[in-house]
């Protein structure tokens, strides 16, 4: 497969190549926003459950455009350090923006009903997102995860950058991700429909496929 009709195709393509988890009833995590369309099917496919994770990335302080780190509803942080340094940032700047994403990635769990830890302890876990480029938001998720005590944690992602790929390899148990552009400026590349998600539509997918 070269790329994908739409986000719900790409979720079945990894249904297809995470089959030796059903049976097992793996929980599936969503990164909040299009990951969760993906993760949706997966967990559909899988006969798993369903759940969201959130991280928010985060910028050196006044260019919160520039992505140097993530935090996820927890703390869990991630910071691109070499990044950091080329910019002169010290733990004294990043620690108030990185506090805020933290607290904005709290809150959306929250509004979407699910307050407290992800709830992984003991679980065959597969994190799920519409694919990743530098990898900093889906880290920190993984981050969290860790935290939280699975039996097995997977990462699945439709696409990635095969360097942040090898990254995320190092931090799992497994990663699927059977599309890895040489050549790769953004995810939405990879798709012919590449639509916005709102929150309102996670909240959707998650009433619909309950945990």
């Amino acid at each position: 497969m070269e790329r994908y009709h739409d986000r719900a195709e790409a979720g079945r393509e990894l249904s297809r190549l995470l089959g030796h988890h059903r049976g097992s009833r793996p929980l599936v995590l969503g990164l909040a926003g299009g990951g969760m369309v993906v993760a949706a099917e997966v967990a559909a496919a899988l006969e798993g459950s369903l759940d969201v994770v959130v991280a928010v990335s985060f910028g050196p302080p006044g260019d919160p455009e520039l992505c140097v780190g993530a935090a996820a509803s927890d703390g869990t942080a991630v910071v691109e350090g070499d990044l950091a340094a080329r910019l002169g940032l010290g733990a004294a700047d990043l620690t108030p923006v990185m506090a805020e994403a933290a607290a904005q990635a709290a809150a959306r769990r929250r509004a979407f009903g699910r307050g407290g830890a992800v709830p992984v302890a003991g679980r065959t876990v597969i994190v799920v997102d519409d694919g990743v480029a530098g990898g900093a938001v889906l880290r920190a998720a993984l981050g969290l995860v860790r935290r939280c005590g699975p039996a097995f944690l997977s990462c699945a992602v439709p696409v990635g950058l095969p360097a942040s790929v090898d990254l995320i390899a190092a931090e799992v148990d497994e990663i699927v991700c059977p599309l890895q552009p040489l050549r790769f400026r953004s995810v939405e590349e990879w798709y012919d429909e590449f639509p916005g998600v709102g929150d309102a539509e996670v909240a959707a997918l998650l009433s619909t496929h309950p945990g």
